[in-house]
């Protein structure tokens, strides 16, 4: 059973320049907590229709928006399990390819990286061809 979220989830971190940036978690109850210890709020979720539910209130594609009290919108950025990117494959991919905030932000889980899923190093090794 997932932790409800509720309108004022998420945490804002000032940058130099003033602006504003809003971060969200979804994911394993472990991880969630974690990120509440240094002030991200977010919800957990371990099955589908849980990840979804909270995928859609975050980004404002359902009527119980997380994001109706944020001002501006929604949090800028959405951190996800790679468990919770893989439940919502389909909707990730869509909200991605829309090019909308929040940046998805994908992160591994407790057990560590998925199997077959490449890391963020892996990945710059592979675009610019160098090993470092």
């Amino acid at each position: 059973m997932g932790i409800p979220c509720s309108t004022a989830d998420y945490y804002s971190v000032s940058c130099a320049d003033g602006i504003f940036v809003e971060y969200f978690v979804i994911g394993e109850r472990e991880l969630v907590l974690a990120f509440a210890l240094v002030g991200v709020n977010g919800c957990v979720a371990v099955n589908r229709d849980e990840a979804l539910d909270a995928f859609n209130r975050v980004t404002g594609q359902s009527g119980n928006s997380v994001s109706s009290a944020v001002v501006g919108g929604r949090p800028k950025i959405l951190i996800l399990t790679e468990e919770i990117t893989e439940m919502l494959e389909n909707e990730v991919l869509e909200w991605q390819m829309n090019g909308s905030y929040p940046l998805i932000v994908e992160i591994p889980g407790l057990q560590g990286h998925l199997e077959g899923k490449k890391t963020l190093t892996d990945s710059i090794r592979e675009a610019i061809g160098i090993h470092v």
